[in-house]
C-alpha cells in the first residue's frame, strides 16, 4: 500500500489548491495519494486547524502549511519509502 496524506483544505481557498497542485510531482514520485478533506465540515478539525489551513499531514504528523515545504517533505517521505 503507498503513502497516505491528508490535505486540509477549503473550497474557498487559494493557498490550498496551489498547496494541491505542487504536491502533484511527489505524490508521482513516492506514489503516495492525497486525500483532500474540507475542515469546516468537521467541527474538530476546524477548531484545531483554522487558521492554519493548507495543512498536509501523514497520520498525525504535520508536514506542512500555509505552502508546500517541498524539502521538507520530500525528505519526511524518503524517511518513510
Amino acid at each position: 500500500m503507498g503513502i497516505e496524506l491528508t490535505l486540509l483544505s477549503r473550497s474557498y481557498c487559494h493557498l490550498c489548491h496551489d498547496m494541491e497542485v505542487a504536491l502533484q510531482p511527489l505524490l508521482k514520485e513516492f506514489c503516495a495519494q492525497v486525500s483532500v478533506v474540507d475542515v469546516d465540515a468537521d467541527p474538530v478539525l476546524e477548531a484545531k486547524y483554522d487558521e492554519l489551513v493548507p495543512v498536509l499531514l501523514h497520520g498525525e504528523t504535520e508536514l506542512c502549511h500555509y505552502f508546500l515545504d517541498e524539502p521538507k517533505t520530500r525528505e519526511y517521505l524518503a524517511g518513510i519509502r
